[in-house]
């Protein structure tokens, strides 16, 4: 089981590296570890177990958060209602193959679990992906996300190339966008 001791910070290489792209099929270290990361997430979104193991909610979670270089993302957007997620799968080798040109960011900005800092400042990035990727068995989907799970997503693909959220925020002007871009609440 993954905890928070388990994820790496802020400084480590991984974080800053380009992952390695997956070889299917997966092995089964591999397999255990797309498991293992939907299950961290799944943890952390029950209060109670989140609670008991002292677990940082979480949307998103990359392999290189927990060290493993390795273009694999597991990825859960709860519903508002608490109905079925808006997005659940684990993103394997993953490319945003059409985007809008129109930018969206959160309202609160954005967090990771791997940064133990509050870094305020809009995250603008796209409001409409269209996401190719690979699930655990090697199969391909193309799906398109929008809003909060397009966000995630991106937040999560940004890992794999070594890049933090807080990399697209302009600190000289952290709260500054576009008039034509979506706040999101």
């Amino acid at each position: 089981m993954i905890t928070m001791k388990n994820i790496i910070r802020e400084g480590k290489d991984t974080l800053r590296s380009e992952a390695k792209k997956a070889v299917f099929p997966l092995s089964a270290e591999q397999r255990q570890l797309a498991h293992d990361m939907m299950e961290f997430l799944e943890n952390s979104q029950d209060p109670k177990i989140a609670e008991k193991y002292h677990l940082r909610a979480g949307v998103g979670l990359a392999a290189p958060q927990v060290d493993v270089s390795l273009q694999m993302a597991s990825v859960l957007v709860p519903s508002a209602d608490g109905s079925a997620p808006l997005f659940k799968d684990t993103i394997v080798n993953p490319v945003i193959i059409s985007h809008s040109v129109q930018g969206a960011a959160l309202s609160e900005g954005e967090g990771c679990l791997s940064v133990d800092r509050d870094v305020p400042g809009y995250v603008v990035r796209h409001d409409r992906i269209t996401l190719r990727y690979y699930d655990v068995e090697g199969q391909q989907h193309k799906i398109r996300l929008k809003n909060y799970p397009a966000i995630v997503c991106q937040h999560e693909i940004d890992h794999l190339h070594g890049i933090l959220f807080y990399d697209h925020i302009d600190h000289d002007h952290p709260f500054t966008m576009e008039d034509e871009d979506l706040v999101i609440e």
